[in-house]
C-alpha cells in the first residue's frame, strides 16, 4: 500500500513539473520602455541581459524620439524613455513627466552617408554637391535627432535648400535605413550603428559609405530618463541602474556607440 502511494506521489510530482514547464515564464516584474528607433537592436540585447540578470522583463516600444515624446506628453504609460537626443528628456523633466535627477547620457551616436551602389562616392561633400543621385533619404528632422543632424550637415555644406526636391524623409531613422537598404533611395544619412549592423549580418554592408565628421553637426547625445509613471516601479529603477552598469555599457559599445565612463554619467 505504501509502495503504491509513493509511486502515485512520484507520478503526481512528475506531472506537475511537466505542467509547470509548459507554462509561460513568470516574471518578477516588468517595465515599459520607450526606445528611439536607432537603438532597436541594442535595446533588445540589453532587455535580454536584463531579464537574465534580474528576472524582470523590459517591454520595449520603438519609434522616433519626437513621436515617443509626443506619446509620453499625451499620457502614454511608458516608465523609462531612451531618447536619441538630450532635448526631449529635458523637456519631460520641465513638463513634470520625468523624475528630476534621473536623466543621463547612455550613448553617443554617429552619422554616416551610405549607398548600396559600389563606387558611388568617396568624397561625401563633393558627391552631395554634384547632385548625381535621384533621392537622398534622411529621417524627419522634426521628430528624429539623426534627421536633424543630417539637416545640419546639409546646411553647413550650403546644400539644404538646393537639395529639397531630392530629399525623401523617413518617419524615423529605421524607416530611412529601409529606404536605402531596399534601393528606394540611392543614398541616405543613417546611424553609423545601422551600417555596422548590416555589415555584421551580410559581411558586405553598404557598398559606399562616408563617416560624417562631428564638426558638421551637433553631438548626437542619447539620454535616458526615468518617467514619473515609473517612479513607483522598482523594476523601472532597476532597469535604469542596469543601463549604467559596466555590462550594459559594454553591450552598447559593441553596437558601435561611444559610451560614457560608468562613473561619469552626465545629467
Amino acid at each position: 500500500m505504501k509502495h503504491r502511494l509513493t509511486g502515485g506521489i512520484r507520478h503526481f510530482c512528475l506531472a506537475a513539473l511537466l505542467f509547470m514547464a509548459a507554462l509561460p515564464p513568470v516574471f518578477a516584474g516588468e517595465v515599459l520602455v520607450a526606445v528611439a528607433a536607432n537603438f532597436t537592436e541594442a535595446a533588445r540585447d540589453l532587455a535580454a541581459h536584463f531579464e537574465t540578470a534580474t528576472g524582470h522583463r523590459a517591454r520595449l516600444s520603438f519609434g522616433s524620439t519626437g513621436q515617443l515624446y509626443a506619446q509620453i506628453n499625451n499620457g502614454a504609460p511608458y516608465e523609462v524613455f531612451l531618447a536619441a537626443d538630450s532635448a526631449r528628456p529635458m523637456k519631460t523633466e520641465s513638463a513634470g513627466l520625468a523624475v528630476i535627477g534621473s536623466r543621463f547620457t547612455y550613448a553617443r551616436g554617429a552619422l554616416v552617408l551610405v549607398s548600396p551602389h559600389a563606387g558611388k562616392f568617396g568624397d561625401g561633400p563633393a558627391f552631395l554637391e554634384s547632385g548625381d543621385y535621384k533621392r537622398l533619404a534622411i529621417a524627419n528632422p522634426e521628430t528624429a535627432p539623426y534627421g536633424l543632424a543630417a539637416q545640419q550637415v546639409l546646411e553647413k555644406l550650403g546644400l539644404w535648400l538646393k537639395l529639397q526636391p531630392k530629399i525623401a524623409r523617413g518617419h524615423s531613422i529605421a524607416q530611412t535605413y529601409q529606404f536605402v537598404a531596399t534601393g528606394n533611395a540611392d543614398v541616405g544619412f543613417i546611424a553609423q550603428t545601422q551600417a555596422a549592423s548590416r555589415l555584421a549580418k551580410d559581411g558586405q554592408g553598404f557598398a559606399s559609405a562616408w563617416s560624417v565628421p562631428e564638426t558638421l553637426h551637433d553631438p548626437i547625445e542619447q539620454q535616458a530618463v526615468l518617467l514619473t509613471a515609473g517612479a513607483g516601479n522598482a523594476v523601472a529603477s532597476a532597469f535604469i541602474d542596469f543601463l549604467k552598469s559596466h555590462e550594459a555599457q559594454a553591450i552598447i559599445a559593441g553596437y558601435g556607440y561611444t559610451v560614457p565612463r560608468a562613473e561619469t554619467f552626465r545629467q
